[in-house]
Order: structure tokens, then sequence, then C-alpha cells
């Protein structure tokens, strides 16, 4: 089994040259694409992260607000 996995991997790590013409437009689809991505990401981890620490910090200032109120 280890000899067929190093295989594969020996046979993957393997490419010839490819001569493919990418234009600018289809580059410029790729750069976009990919800043795409990366954008959603962030937006992704920042409402995962920040709007629940927020939530939190809030409850915590409402209830200093309270008691500070009630005192």
């Amino acid at each position: 089994m280890p000899k067929l996995i190093l295989t594969i991997l020996f046979l993957i790590t393997l490419s010839d040259n490819s001569f493919a013409y990418i234009g600018p437009g289809m580059g410029g689809g790729i750069i976009a694409a990919s800043i795409g991505i990366v954008i959603a990401i962030f937006a992704f981890l920042f409402g995962i992260l920040w709007f629940p620490i927020k939530r939190l910090i809030n409850k915590n200032k409402n209830k200093n607000k309270k008691k500070l109120n009630s005192d």
C-alpha cells in the first residue's frame, strides 16, 4: 500500500508544460473571482465572530446600567 501511495504522489508531481493562452479577459475574471472568494471568507469570519462578541459586550453594558440605576 505505501508503494502505491508513493507511486501516485510521484506521478502527480510530474507535469508537462502547458502552452495554453489565457487572454486578458479570462485573467481579469480569475483575479476578480479570487478577490471575491477572499472577501467572502472575511465576511463569513466577520459575521461569525464580530456579531456574537458585540452582543456579549452590549449585554454586559446593559447589566451594568441596570445595576447603576437600581443603586
